[in-house]
């Protein structure tokens, strides 16, 4: 049988009555899977089991039409019924669910009426006064439309790790000020440090629920209420994400934390772990039974994560990791590796300042750098084709290098250990050329080699040109190796794969940009790095002195590569970097 939980198949039965919804069908057979969804979500048994004898059929609400498409998904791990329904959909009308306020039925109303089949059309009959003349629409809906396909152009249906960071740590040193909080976190994928967070999800145990509801729906964050029950609510919060906020009881708390961090994946593989060892896990425990259960006497104690993972057999694995990408051969081993801290870092080797398109002087960055603890901060300003970024020429370049050496010999003559490192951020022209010559690259402490224009360049063409560039013996970095902008612009095509093996040939770092609108090299591409012995530099590319912050950010991707300190190359002192740089 294919590994397919409830929960998914629930899910699944309640996108099928949203397309059948939207097609116009008989409302009787759209709710018929609303029914048959909520049927499995208060299913108490295992589900693979009641497929394989035949009593899924015995289920209130799950006839035999809905049992014999259950059966399919469960046994094949996919569902034709719902692959053909799916492409006999507009794809644009579906799109339109995203948008605040308009349901199903709206939306097939105006597609039948108006023939529209997509949001830019939607927004053109809004504007033409053409919607608020349907029947159950009128001027106020049609302008809550329009607001609402405002809002999903401006802030979509994800955000950036920085984003989410702010938000995900206001309201959950909130909620560690209530008094009737046992104890809360931060679960869903922020806790996993993926790059791009859809909501944000907090666990919460306390003996007072609807006191925790209440403080969590009217914090100062707080938009709009979209659903709250006795143990959830569901809020959007000011700049347009959703939150939710579980509550549980504290002997459930860490099973709830570990089911709530997922990822699926992982959650799956965890649950048949599980069923191997005669054992069921969910998000209310770890039970000694065969079959599904929430019975606190069958419940295996656990206070932590950590006894979840041995009670299976298991290492800890750091919630980063939690993705069903390896960590389970590892951790069966008692292999995990130690991973790197943001605090084991001890400066940056890709920074700008305002010689090119930075904020801060020299001194402003050496001195801010030095309050907080780091010993090292490179200067990589941009090289003469970056003109947009007021780039440096051979002669502007040369200034500052001296200007570099005065001030860090001003600091060494006031008691500073702490060094500015002269470098740049070297353009990577057409063909793999450098933007510099080799003399003026071979002068420097730190040479990171960027693209930063020619992006439409084809797959091979463009792997050759980076390819090029890390065979220069006076590169030290390759920066941002794919060119992705979160949210706003995809990878340039090129193959990976082929360029991080020519930096491990080369002797060539690569880097993760720790900027939240890059953080490039994708976390997924690190394992073959590591492999290949290739170092990583997690770099701010900073062009203010508060982007250091980008740092810990970073880390915990990092962490979710499975890379440790010795990986990384800026977790060196000064006195082991310099070495290695030379």
């Amino acid at each position: 049988m294919s590994r397919i939980s409830k929960e998914e198949v629930s899910e699944l039965l309640e996108d099928i009555a949203v397309l059948l919804e939207l097609k116009g069908e008989n409302p009787f057979k759209t709710r018929a899977y609303t029914n048959g969804a909520r049927a499995l979500q208060s299913l108490d048994g295992d589900l693979e089991e009641m497929v394989s004898d035949g009593t899924l059929k015995d289920v209130k609400g799950i006839g035999d039409a809905l049992c014999k498409k259950i059966t399919e998904l469960v046994e094949t791990g996919s569902l034709k019924f719902y692959e053909d329904l799916k492409a006999s959909v507009e794809p644009g009308l579906v799109a339109m669910l995203d948008i605040p306020g308009l349901g199903p039925k709206k939306i097939l109303s105006v597609h039948e009426k108006l023939g529209i089949t997509d949001i830019d059309g939607l927004e053109k009959a809004c504007r033409e006064g053409k919607v608020e003349k349907l029947p159950g629409f009128g001027k106020k809906s049609q302008d809550k439309i329009l607001q609402g396909i405002e809002f999903r152009r401006q802030h979509g249906t994800h955000i950036r790790l920085d984003e989410a960071t702010e938000w995900a740590e206001e309201i959950h040193h909130a909620l560690r000020d209530h008094p009737e909080v046992i104890r809360c976190a931060v679960a869903g994928s922020f806790r996993r440090s993926k790059e791009i967070i859809g909501d944000l999800d907090f666990l919460v145990s306390t003996n007072d629920p609807s006191a925790v509801i209440h403080y969590f729906s009217s914090l100062d964050g707080v938009s709009e209420i979209l659903l709250q029950g006795e143990t959830k609510v569901s809020v959007r919060l000011r700049q347009g994400t959703q939150a939710d906020l579980r509550i549980i009881r504290d002997e459930e708390f860490p099973f709830a934390l570990h089911y709530f961090t997922g990822s699926k994946e992982h959650n799956i593989a965890m649950r048949q772990r599980a069923i191997q060892k005669g054992l069921r896990l969910n998000e209310y425990g770890l039970f000694r039974s065969k079959t599904e259960t929430r019975d606190p006497d069958l419940r295996v104690p656990c206070r932590t994560e950590e006894d979840i993972f041995n009670e299976l057999g298991l290492s800890y694995i750091p919630p980063e990791m939690r993705e069903d990408m390896g960590e389970f051969k590892l951790a069966e081993k008692d292999a995990i590796p130690r991973l790197v801290e943001w605090t084991r870092l001890k400066g940056s080797l890709h920074n700008h300042t305002n010689w090119s398109d930075g904020k801060n002087t020299l001194e402003q960055t050496a001195r801010y750098m030095i309050d907080l603890g780091l010993e090292y901060w490179a200067i990589t300003d941009h090289s003469k084709s970056s003109f947009q970024a007021n780039g440096l020429d051979e002669k502007r370049l040369e200034e500052q290098v001296e200007a570099i050496r005065a001030l860090n010999g001003k600091l060494e003559g006031e008691g500073e250990s702490f060094r500015l490192l002269t470098g740049t951020e070297v353009d990577i022209l057409s063909g793999g050329k450098l933007d510099f010559d080799d003399d003026i690259l071979a002068g420097l402490d730190i040479v990171v080699a960027s693209i930063h224009n020619g992006f439409s360049q084809k797959r091979d063409v463009m792997t050759a040109r980076i390819i090029k560039a890390v065979e220069n013996p006076n590169v030290h970095i390759l920066g941002h190796p794919t060119g992705r902008l979160l949210l706003q612009r995809d990878p340039y095509e090129l193959d990976i794969n082929k360029v991080i093996d020519a930096c491990a040939a080369n002797g060539t770092w690569i880097e993760l940009n720790a900027s939240p609108y890059r953080l490039d090299l994708d976390w997924r591409h690190w394992s073959r790095a590591a492999e290949k012995g290739v170092l990583c530099a997690i770099n701010p590319d900073a062009h203010r002195n508060e982007h250091a912050g980008f740092l810990k950010l970073a880390t915990g991707v990092a962490r979710k590569a499975g890379l440790t300190a010795d990986q990384v190359v800026n977790t060196r002192p000064l006195n082991a970097l310099l070495p290695l740089i030379k």
